[in-house]
């Protein structure tokens, strides 16, 4: 079992910058795909980055170059940075985990392990 807790969400301007946070515990990240997606009210859960320990990171085009994941593995952590923050980067983040054997990293149903959320919520 892998336990995961979110944190770092907030109320930021737009055009501001955010650092989500992903905790782990349970079973080391090493050999788990770590992603980050985002449920915005009235819409599906969609995918946003997703990182490997043993290599490989993947981004849905709407946040490539806005967003970063990455994480420490002695801390079995995982981040998103967030820059340039728009209104319609409201949402709440959830990190997720999975088995890092075969599949695709951008599917929703994958992934077996989720946080709880983190509300983010970007102004005008």
């Amino acid at each position: 079992q892998v336990q995961l807790v979110e944190s770092g969400g907030g109320l930021v301007q737009a055009g501001g910058s955010l650092r989500l946070s992903c905790a782990a515990s349970g079973r080391t990240f090493s050999s788990y795909v770590v992603a980050w997606f985002r449920q915005a009210p009235g819409k599906e859960r969609e995918f946003l980055a997703a990182i490997a320990w043993s290599g490989g990171r993947y981004y849905a085009d709407s946040v490539k170059g806005r967003f970063t994941i990455s994480g420490d593995t002695a801390k079995n952590m995982a981040y998103l940075q967030m820059n340039s923050l728009k209104p319609e980067d409201t949402a709440v983040y959830y990190c997720a985990a999975r088995r890092n054997n075969g599949g695709n990293w951008y599917e929703r149903d994958e992934y077996d392990y989720w946080g709880q959320g983190t509300q983010v919520t970007v102004s005008s």
